[in-house]
């Protein structure tokens, strides 16, 4: 599920994995692709959990990643950034 701060109270988030309450909401940027198709996309919501250690894209996270991907060439805005590579 797509987490709305409003919609959700985030100290009663059950974490999927171990079941206890208290998983929390991270957001995160991830890149996706190399090269000329790279993609990066932030704030990605991840479900946190402080008790086993889990973090996890939910379901419909992961759905709206790959409609986002779809639909890059309309979306995404065009920015430079530095690139390093480790060797």
């Amino acid at each position: 599920m797509y987490f709305q701060k409003n919609k959700y109270d985030m100290n009663k988030l059950i974490c999927d994995s171990c079941g206890k309450s208290g998983a929390r909401i991270r957001h995160i940027t991830r890149s996706y692709g190399k090269g000329e198709d790279l993609l990066v996309i932030e704030n990605i919501p991840v479900v946190s959990c402080p008790h086993c250690g889990e973090s996890y894209l939910t379901a419909e996270t992961l759905h709206e990643i790959e409609r986002i991907k779809l639909h890059r060439r309309s979306w995404a805005k065009k920015r430079s950034v530095p690139v390093a590579v480790f060797a």
